[in-house]
């Protein structure tokens, strides 16, 4: 009987470590929809909603707002490799809060941002260590990110609005996906 128990104990704490590390889709959000991962969830409480042209128009009404953007890394302008200091343009993209999926398992869901692009702008931000990596999942050029910060300028219309990062979360390029793969996809 005491063996039987303790088999049953195992089970289930395996069971509980495979359900936790699969609530909320872990370090790139395979999920249905978007959940916070990591420190992520005290700025995602806190971002507003503020739209691209409110920004544009208007930085100085908004310095004080916590924006929270999603944006494809487009550029690398300034990147300090000792620091992590950099200076990145992104796109900014629509998050589509329905994330789509290859099939019924949550583990096939991915990020799913807008086919098209908003507008550009500037994050200036330090990259962790872990992003500096010379391999796949490394930050760069077709990343996306999500961006927790406060606005610096307003920009123009070449480099859009500049965001003073507080806290990103990142997707290496193939982590995520576009509605473009809508059809491929299920939903």
């Amino acid at each position: 009987m005491s063996a039987q128990a303790s088999r049953l104990g195992l089970s289930l704490l395996v069971l509980g470590a495979l359900f936790a590390a699969g609530c909320g889709g872990g370090r790139w959000g395979y999920s249905r929809t978007y959940s916070a991962y990591g420190d992520e969830g005290s700025f995602l409480e806190r971002e507003t909603q503020l739209s691209y042209e409110e920004i544009k128009r208007f930085p100085d009404r908004h310095a004080d707002d916590l924006v929270g953007w999603f944006g494809t890394v487009t550029d690398i302008a300034e990147l300090d490799r000792t620091t992590g200091a950099a200076r990145l343009t992104l796109q900014l993209r629509g998050h589509q809060d329905r994330h789509l999926c290859s099939d019924e398992t949550e583990g096939s869901c991915r990020v799913t941002v807008t086919n098209r692009t908003i507008g550009p702008f500037q994050a200036l931000l330090t990259v962790r260590s872990e992003d500096l990596t010379d391999g796949p999942e490394r930050l760069w050029t077709g990343s996306l990110l999500k961006v927790y910060g406060h606005v610096l300028d307003g920009g123009t219309d070449e480099t859009g609005p500049v965001i003073q990062v507080e806290h990103y979360r990142h997707w290496p390029h193939g982590y995520f996906v576009t509605t473009a793969a809508a059809g491929s996809m299920r939903r």
